[in-house]
């Protein structure tokens, strides 16, 4: 996927602002990916919406929504790859076992 901010080198996270964001699983077939996105960017506008007219009940609902994309886009929840190493989500990079790799790019301030 191209974006603008620049991927680990074994894909596992995306580094914006200098922290790790954990990527969605690579293994989800594209129709279930893309649904998946959809139903995420449907829960992130009613969660806008819930915000400017001040319902909670539907706030909690939409933020629940969101939840459920991410997890099972395996963006949280129990990590997507299986070799037992830990999750560095929301992690700064600099203070990971990517910190080497993200002080070589140059980006790091």
């Amino acid at each position: 996927m191209d974006r603008p901010y620049p991927d680990t080198p074994d894909g596992r996270y995306f580094v914006v602002r200098g922290r790790l964001w954990r990527a969605t699983n690579p293994a989800l077939p594209p129709d279930r990916r893309e649904a998946l996105v959809k139903d995420l960017m449907a829960a992130r506008s009613e969660v806008g919406r819930a915000r400017r007219t001040g319902d909670r009940a539907a706030l909690a609902r939409a933020g629940a929504a969101v939840d459920a994309a991410k997890v099972a886009l395996g963006e949280r929840g129990p990590v997507w790859w299986t070799d037992g190493s830990p999750d560095q989500n929301r992690r700064m990079a600099r203070n990971t076992p990517y910190a080497e790799w993200y002080a070589g790019l140059g980006l790091a301030s």
